[in-house]
């Protein structure tokens, strides 16, 4: 299990997050929802080591996590596939893939089968660039490159943010399939409502850097999310 408690974050002088707390179990999606420009992208990157936090505890099975960097964070198993998808548009399908080894033993550095079962567009497409492919291919490549370094914790920032519908429904049966599989937690950044609400089993409004409402699927009224994350 992830557990962030009391995190506090700043930009210079800037305080972006008040003491956010939440947890992640295994075969579960916690999803973080708010307006933009509230703080779900910082609070992701300080969970991927992306940004320093300033103050509260990131404890992974119980083990703090302190102010790890990426790669420690990639070594501890959380996977962060960023909003706008990051792929390196000068490298071919396959590279990018093959930057997912980074924190794996050499011995496996292969890319799984598995992955094409879940995207089957980008074995077609291996050696195309990274630049050249559409939004919605991208975003399962950035996802794609995520899961090779086989996480414990997948941090998921908007996925379905300027993706076509056939792909985010795509993109909906994968993340169900992986919550399903009950080996990882997988925290959802997602401002589309229903797809986020379909698919979380316990959810995490975000409002001025501060929790609003917390709670599991089945005890959060729908109403009362939607209006808080729609101010």
């Amino acid at each position: 299990m992830l557990s962030v408690e009391n995190l506090t974050l700043k930009y210079g002088q800037s305080q972006i997050l008040h003491g956010i707390s939440l947890t992640a179990e295994p075969g579960k999606v916690t999803a973080v929802t708010g307006t933009n420009g509230v703080g779900k992208t910082s609070l992701l990157k300080a969970i991927a080591g992306r940004h320093p936090y300033s103050g509260g505890t990131i404890t992974l099975d119980g083990k703090p996590l302190n102010h790890l960097s990426a790669f420690q964070a990639g070594r501890a198993g959380i996977a962060y596939v960023p909003q706008g998808r990051e792929v390196f548009p000068l490298m071919t399908v396959q590279e990018n893939l093959e930057t997912g080894f980074a924190c794996l033993p050499r011995s496996e550095h292969t890319v799984p089968p598995h992955i094409f079962d879940l995207f089957p567009i980008l074995k077609d497409f291996l050696h195309r660039r990274g630049g050249d492919l559409s939004g919605g291919q991208q975003q399962q490549l950035a996802i794609a490159r995520a899961l090779i370094s086989k996480p414990r914790v997948l941090l998921l920032d908007e996925p379905t943010e300027g993706i076509q519908p056939n792909i985010i429904q795509q993109i909906g049966r994968v993340i169900a399939q992986l919550r399903d599989q009950g080996d990882m937690a997988i925290i959802l950044v997602e401002q589309y409502f229903d797809f986020m609400w379909d698919l979380a089993d316990s959810f995490v409004a975000v409002q001025r850097g501060a929790v609003s409402l917390a709670g599991r699927a089945g005890e959060i009224d729908r109403e009362d999310l939607l209006a808080r994350v729609s101010i």
